[in-house]
């Protein structure tokens, strides 16, 4: 068994306002904590990855193929692998939340902002 408690939780900054830390990780699937400041965005990118998640706290848009949804505490999503996607939290306070990641997916590539913008530039 694998276990992450609260206090074990190392928050990564990736990008200006977006925090992420690995919860539980498997050979075949992972599980990440995410926090969004107020007036952050994760860039445009997509993956090979199946992600599945849930907001725990705060608000956030989620943006994809031109469509924006809002996502609040409660609510899931799920983007097939290869799917562009983005957020962001245009609330007054951080958004939180869990994503799944099957296969297993390590730190983003769009940290650096480099995906995102091979990414942008094709739109």
């Amino acid at each position: 068994m694998y276990h992450v408690s609260k206090e074990q939780l190392d928050l990564t900054e990736v990008d200006s306002g977006v925090y992420l830390a690995d919860l539980a990780v498997t050979e075949r699937a992972s599980m990440k904590y995410w926090r969004v400041e107020p007036g952050a965005t994760l860039p445009t990118h997509s993956h090979e990855h199946d992600q599945i998640g849930f907001v725990i706290d705060g608000t956030m848009v989620a943006l994809t193929d031109g469509t924006e949804l809002r996502l609040e505490p409660g609510d899931s999503y799920a983007f097939p692998g290869g799917e562009i996607h983005g957020a962001e939290n245009r609330g007054g306070e951080p958004c939180v939340g869990v994503g799944i990641f099957v296969p297993p997916r390590g730190e983003p590539e769009w940290g650096t902002a480099s995906e995102a913008s091979a990414i942008e530039s094709t739109d």
